[in-house]
Order: C-alpha cells, then sequence, then structure tokens
C-alpha cells in the first residue's frame, strides 16, 4: 500500500552499478546523510540497475562497501532492506508498468514507433541545421486506435514523455530559488525502453514518490531534467519533493571531475592509504564551511551544524594534493602512535596481505632486506618511471596506444584474478599480432616502477583493479608530457578502433 505521509524528512542517494564507486557517490551521499540526521530524518540507499547491459553485482557490492568504509551509514537499502523496498529497480518492474499505464491512459505518455534509423536521420538532420538533437514528436499525432493496434501485434516501441510544445517549466530550487526552462527545450524523454526497462527518469520519480522522499539532493547536472520529472509528478497528481542541486566535483582545471585526470574510485584512496575521515572531511569542505571555519570535522560535526545557507555554489575543485595535506593533518594530530600503528595493520601492513605478497616474492629473496624493493610497489599511489622505460620494446605511439587498449580491457573484469587479468594481456597480444614478451615490459614498468618485478598478473590481482589502471593511467600521462600521448583526435580514432576489435568499452 501507497504511504503517503511525508512529514518525516527522508533523503536518498541511487547510484548506478556501472563501474568503479565514484567519490561524487560519496559526495552526494555524504550531503544527502548529513541533511537528514540533521532534521532527524532517514536516508535511503538505492541502486539503480535499470542499464542491464553495463549493471554488475560486483559493482553494487563495491558501492555498498565504499560508502560503508566511509562510515555514510544508511537506514533502508538493498542490502538492509526496509518498508519501502525493494531497493533495486530491477526488482520493481511491475511498480514501472502499472504507471506507464497510468501516463498513456491519462495522455502523459505516449507510445512511440519510430525506428532507429528515422532517429538517427533525424539526429543528423538536426545537428547540420545546428539544431539541439531531440525528438520531433511525430508518433504523438498516431490514432490511439491505431497505437493500440500496434502494440497488439507486437511491433516494438518506446514510450515517451508528452511535453507541452509552448510556455515554459518553473519550479524552486533550495539554493538556486526560482528556475525556469522553456517546454521548448525539454525533450519527448524515453520514459520505457523497448525492452520493457524503465529509464531513469520514470524511475526516479515513481521511487521517489513511492519511498516517501521528501527532499531530492542531487548534482547540478539534473537541473535539466527537472521539467521532465516536474511534469511527471504533475502527471501522477502527486506533490514533487524539494529539489537541491549541488554544485558538481571538478577537476583543477574546473573540467567535470573524471577518472582520466584525477583518481575517482573510492577505493583508489582507501587503497592508496588515505584515511577514510579524512577523505569525508575534505568531500565536505567541497561545499560546506562549519560556523566556526574549522577545517577538521567529523560527519557528525556536520550533520549538527548543517544549514543549506552554508553550501557555495561555486564550482569545488577536487585537488588531490590538498587531500593528502588533510590526510596528513589527521596522521599527525588526530592519531596516536598506536592509533596509527593499528591503521596501518588494518591498511596493507597485516598477516593476510603480506601473505598474498610472500609466495610470490619468495622465489626471489635471497635475504630479508630484497623484500623491500621487489614488494615496494604494492603499498605505494605511484610509481616513478620515465617515458623510455615505459615504451620498453615498442615505440612510444604503440605503447600508448596498448596502454589505453589494456585499461578499458581491464575495466570489463568481473573477476580480478592472475589469470583472468593474464588472459587480458593474452587476447591483446593475439589480437595485435604481438608475442607477450614484446608486450610485456611495458606493464611490467607501468604497474611496478621496474622491468624485473614480482609476477605481473599475480603482483596486479594484489594491487586491485583501482590501483592498477590508475597507474595504467599516470603511465600515459608520463608519455603524454614528452609528446606521446594519445591526442582528443586519436583518442577518438582509437576507441572506433577498439570498439571493431574488441567489442563496446565500458566507460
Amino acid at each position: 500500500m501507497e504511504n503517503t505521509a511525508k512529514s518525516l524528512v527522508r533523503t536518498r542517494v541511487a547510484p548506478s552499478p556501472t563501474g568503479d564507486p565514484h567519490v561524487g557517490t560519496a559526495y552526494m551521499a555524504l550531503f544527502n546523510l548529513v541533511f537528514a540526521r540533521k532534521h532527524g530524518g532517514q536516508f535511503i540507499l538505492r541502486i539503480e540497475d535499470t542499464d542491464r547491459a553495463r549493471s554488475t553485482e560486483e559493482s553494487e557490492k563495491a558501492i555498498l562497501d565504499s560508502l560503508a568504509w566511509l562510515g555514510l551509514q544508511w537506514d533502508e537499502g538493498s542490502d538492509i532492506g526496509g518498508d519501502h523496498g525493494p531497493y533495486r529497480q530491477s526488482e520493481r518492474l511491475d511498480i514501472y508498468e502499472e504507471h506507464v499505464q497510468k501516463l498513456l491512459e491519462s495522455g502523459g505518455a505516449y507510445r512511440c514507433f519510430c525506428s532507429s534509423e528515422r532517429l538517427s536521420a533525424l539526429r543528423s538532420e538536426q545537428m547540420a541545421n545546428k539544431e539541439t538533437p531531440r525528438y520531433d514528436g511525430h508518433c504523438l499525432s498516431l490514432d490511439p486506435e491505431e497505437s493500440e493496434e500496434r502494440s497488439s501485434k507486437g511491433t516494438p516501441y518506446v514510450v515517451r514523455l508528452n511535453v507541452p510544445t509552448e510556455g515554459e517549466c518553473i519550479f524552486h530550487d533550495e539554493l538556486r530559488d526560482e528556475i525556469r526552462i522553456a517546454w521548448s527545450q525539454v525533450d519527448h524523454q524515453v520514459l520505457r525502453k523497448s525492452d520493457g526497462f524503465p529509464t531513469y527518469h520514470l524511475a526516479n520519480v515513481v521511487d521517489d514518490h513511492l519511498m516517501n522522499i521528501t527532499h531530492v539532493i542531487r548534482g547540478e547536472e539534473w537541473i535539466n531534467s527537472g521539467p521532465k520529472h516536474i511534469l511527471l509528478y504533475e502527471a501522477f497528481g502527486w506533490t514533487p519533493p524539494k529539489f537541491i542541486h549541488l554544485p558538481l566535483l571538478r577537476n583543477p582545471d574546473k573540467s567535470k571531475l573524471s577518472k582520466r585526470k584525477n583518481p575517482t574510485s573510492i577505493f583508489h584512496y582507501r587503497d592508496a592509504g588515505f584515511l577514510p575521515e579524512a577523505v569525508v572531511n575534505y568531500l565536505g569542505m567541497m561545499a560546506y564551511t562549519l560556523p566556526d571555519q574549522r577545517e577538521i570535522f567529523s560527519i557528525t560535526d556536520m550533520s549538527e551544524t548543517f544549514d543549506t545557507s552554508r553550501i557555495s555554489l561555486g564550482g569545488p575543485i577536487f585537488d588531490v594534493s590538498k587531500l593528502k595535506w588533510l590526510n596528513g593533518r589527521y596522521l599527525r594530530e588526530q592519531l596516536t602512535p598506536n592509533d596509527l600503528l593499528a591503521r596501518l595493520g588494518e591498511w596493507k601492513f597485516n598477516d593476510e596481505f603480506l601473505g598474498k605478497i610472500l609466495p610470490l616474492a619468495l622465489p626471489r629473496l635471497e635475504t630479508f632486506s630484497d623484500f623491500g624493493p621487489l614488494a615496494s610497489f604494492l603499498f605505494a599511489e605511484k610509481v616513478e618511471v620515465d617515458a623510455d622505460s615505459i615504451s620498453g620494446k615498442l615505440e612510444p605511439a604503440d605503447a600508448a596506444r596498448l596502454i589505453k587498449i589494456a585499461e578499458w580491457e581491464l575495466e570489463k573484469l568481473r573477476e580480478w584474478k592472475g589469470e583472468p587479468i593474464g588472459n587480458v594481456f593474452n587476447g591483446i597480444a593475439e589480437i595485435e599480432e604481438l608475442k607477450l614478451k614484446q608486450l610485456m615490459p611495458t606493464f611490467f614498468v607501468a604497474i611496478t616502477g621496474s622491468g624485473v618485478s614480482l609476477p605481473l598478473f599475480d603482483a596486479m590481482a594484489i594491487l586491485g583493479p583501482d590501483l592498477s589502471r590508475t597507474r595504467l593511467r599516470q603511465a600515459l600521462d608520463v608519455l603524454s608530457e614528452v609528446g606521446h600521448g594519445l591526442s582528443k583526435k586519436g583518442l577518438k580514432s582509437l576507441e572506433k578502433e577498439y570498439q571493431a576489435k574488441y567489442g563496446n568499452r565500458i566507460d
């Protein structure tokens, strides 16, 4: 039964399990959590897994584990349940279908039978005319009986949002006041795909309503989607939640935070030896200042003082060097020597982690002192390398190309173990018509900083996917510094080549 009581403040974060757990997810989760705690409310973790091609159980687990590591504890979610579940969109398809039918009956949505060829031609024409690509409403004019007949015959279709053609949508943002967007700028959004799965927009609105979400706190990139969501609330006869659109995290060059320019995986920072409380503290500093201006604060400190009027709308810069500075303060000011020793043990100086390394190192040991040089790369955030060493037996441009291909191929791995990692490199060598011994020196140097080290595939399994892929991106940066990296044009060309040889990549 639908619960319409919304007096209790309820917030949510709704990540998609399609890749590494992103610091942007943690940033949004933090602000949703402290807002709920400030008002004695509840914080919900919902999994938006309607992208069936890219969603994985491994990625969902990584999201849960990473947020738990940061101490961002939710009150309801896919792992602990709650009164408003299920909390995975893939388990709520009947709910979405019910609401799709309501929209079709009310005229809030319509069936679209346009072929991919027509849509592609429409897009090309609009781009040639320097128009913003959007659906032209072709199927909106279909006779309802014809639409029903095509549907009953099994003709594939999507369901689109019926958007007004005149006027503008006006809605309120708690940080930005009144926002006005012309309806002519709003696309007839696909709400349900031809495979029966909802898109984000439909599922998001239905779930937020049925889960009694009172405040939607999300990134500013969703502002332009506001009219679509407002229109859906109106079509269902529901009162929208209050909206708070936070500024997006940025790279130091002001571009949107991306793994190509900055490590973005939460696990990168865990595995590189950052303290979770320092990472959370830094994420809070991105857009919020405590009344007393202190730089060191906890989730509890932030919750007790939280006031949306103290949120800065300036583009927050995620600068790893400043995070390291803050983490250093935590190490020196917040931990006793015994605390530090215990944390080092929790991190990597423990029997479990060392026990993984020793079997690889033992055949190469003659004294205890040999262990440090052999294994040091497993305890480092990055290794110092030069372009000549990275290139190895390859031309520098070929090395850059193959490193990028390896990064994309490794992103597809669901089982991060030595044998599957080895299969990736064997596959690359075969497709590129290279011998493995031609390929591997480049990757030995990129990953370990040395041409001779522990068995690479097993060592990468221990290092972990996040640091391994980060090392590859760092090696590309080194090649770029001497003019052997991939230009934007070169990267686009490589993406086409990669798709032809290796299939679609995971972004």
